[in-house]
């Protein structure tokens, strides 16, 4: 395949480089909710036209500014926007739970293909243990888990949830897992902050019987993050069986303990904590080595008294255990909350966690409030903090082989074409400048353009504006992520 580029405008290497920073490798990801059609599709029983047309329009808008890995809902509430043989379709699809796509499709098959053409990573994000949204209105199919085996589910509030202490419950999971990663080309497996439900006053998780079943002497609390433990454990273990090269990763309430509650917290004063209410310790687990990235959700401004932006960026970053952090925004707050109103809030969360160097990147949620460009932040990210693309940060505990280095089969004064000759899948390839005689690495070039080319690709030189003494180069990007030998084009 050959791909031709005809105009690229490169902005100044020294204005970017005093500006922005070298920034070549960061995770720049959003979350698009399809739980009550928040965000695709955005009505029940669209046409199979208009959910793909939808999809794709909500693709370019995200790659338009910048961001390059979506998060997409696939499993909402133990149902399915795929095939499965476990779960029924969704009814977020076309609007009945257990109604398959008219004409039919693959959804999710779809989600990824569309997403890869755009040099998009692609995370399954699934809802371990909700299994009904809403009792009194939630569409239930016949064939959906909770008519099949009521015994596993316990009622709270007006949701339906899998019970976690039932290990046929862990058990049926781990199966769902090993279904999406054993068919799907997926880039990550990722799972939000529901584990145990957030408490209601007044009201308790009615899980006493398994607890006296399989309590096995730890006190109540210690059980149910042993719950929690073991199926993240197993559903690590799932992935790294069926394919190593997906990630796995959490997004966690964005306080794990407040300080006076343990010595390791954060100096917050939270009323809710993943550790002791939802029952997620998150640090064990990176400990551990069960997850591959960590994107907790510090929906708090950088002004907030109980839970200040700035405070939990720095808590988190210091407790990465080695695995990559993703900081999650919640521009959504921006809708209702007066802080968050204010232009500046985002772009100070920006560059504050661009100071930190063991954080990778940043989430965002909604998608809705980039499409729809709240307070202007969609336009912030695509003129300025993503102005230039950024690669995902690669993993090194899952690839480390550097792809062999593209060969420059043609060059002249207005464009070069380049081949790649291995044998490996590969994303594409990328081109980069550098100011000054020393030699060129991904470490002190800058990335300009991300080409998605798999085998040969051509780069127009003709309208291209290069500063006396910079140089252009151009190297191979492979499907994990890490960046080949540079090669400068002359």
């Amino acid at each position: 395949m050959k791909i031709i580029f005809a105009s690229v405008v490169i902005f100044l290497f020294s204005f970017y480089s005093v500006v922005y920073g070298q920034i070549n490798f960061e995770f720049r990801g959003v979350w698009i909710a399809t739980v009550e059609n928040i965000d695709w599709p955005r009505d029940k029983g669209l046409s199979v036209e208009e959910q793909k047309a939808s999809f794709i329009k909500l693709l370019d808008t995200h790659q338009h500014n910048g961001i390059n890995s979506i998060f997409v809902q696939i499993r909402p509430a133990a149902d399915a926007f795929y095939p499965s043989q476990y779960e029924p379709w969704s009814e977020y699809l076309m609007g009945k739970q257990g109604t398959p796509p008219s004409p039919y499709y693959d959804p999710l098959a779809f989600m990824i293909d569309e997403t890869h053409k755009r040099g998009m990573e692609f995370h399954a994000w699934i809802n371990p243990y909700r299994a009904v949204f809403n009792i009194k209105r939630s569409n239930i199919s016949p064939t959906h888990i909770t008519r099949t085996h009521p015994e596993w589910f316990v009622v709270y509030g007006n949701l339906r949830y899998f019970n976690p202490g039932l290990p046929e419950v862990r058990a049926y999971l781990c199966n769902v897992v090993k279904d999406i990663v054993s068919r799907y080309d997926i880039d990550g497996l990722h799972m939000d902050d529901y584990f145990y439900p957030y408490r209601i006053t007044g009201k308790e998780f009615l899980d006493e019987r398994t607890y006296k079943i399989y309590g096995n002497g730890l006190a109540k609390d210690a059980w149910r993050r042993s719950n929690c433990d073991s199926i993240i454990k197993n559903i690590y273990d799932i992935i790294t069986q069926t394919n190593a090269r997906v990630k796995f990763g959490v997004s966690p309430f964005g306080v794990w303990r407040n300080k006076n509650q343990d010595i390791e917290g954060s100096n917050t004063t939270a009323g809710t904590t993943s550790y002791d209410d939802l029952y997620a310790d998150i640090l064990l687990w990176l400990k551990m080595g069960w997850l591959d990235y960590v994107a907790p959700q510090i929906y708090w401004e950088c002004s907030n008294k109980q839970c200040a932006y700035n405070e939990l960026l720095d808590w988190w970053s210091k407790h990465t255990y080695g695995k990559h952090l993703y900081i999650g925004h919640g521009i959504y707050k921006a809708n209702t909350n007066a802080a968050w109103k204010d232009k500046t809030e985002l772009p100070s969360q920006i560059i504050a966690l661009r100071g930190m160097k063991e954080t990778q990147g940043s989430a965002f949620f909604s998608s809705q409030d980039l499409v729809r460009n709240t307070n202007g932040w969609a336009d912030s990210l695509h003129d300025n903090y993503y102005a230039l693309p950024a690669i995902v940060p690669p993993m090194d505990w899952i690839d480390s082989t550097l792809p062999p280095k593209p060969e420059v089969i043609k060059d002249s004064k207005y464009s070069f074409t380049f081949n790649y000759k291995g044998k490996d899948k590969i994303k594409g390839f990328a081109i980069c400048i550098k100011k000054g005689k020393e030699k060129a690495t991904k470490d002190n070039a800058t990335l300009i353009k991300i080409l998605n080319a798999p085998f040969t690709a051509t780069f127009d030189k003709a309208t291209t504006t290069l500063q006396k003494g910079t140089h252009l180069f151009v190297a191979t990007l492979s499907i994990n992520n890490n960046l080949s030998e540079l090669v400068e084009v002359k």
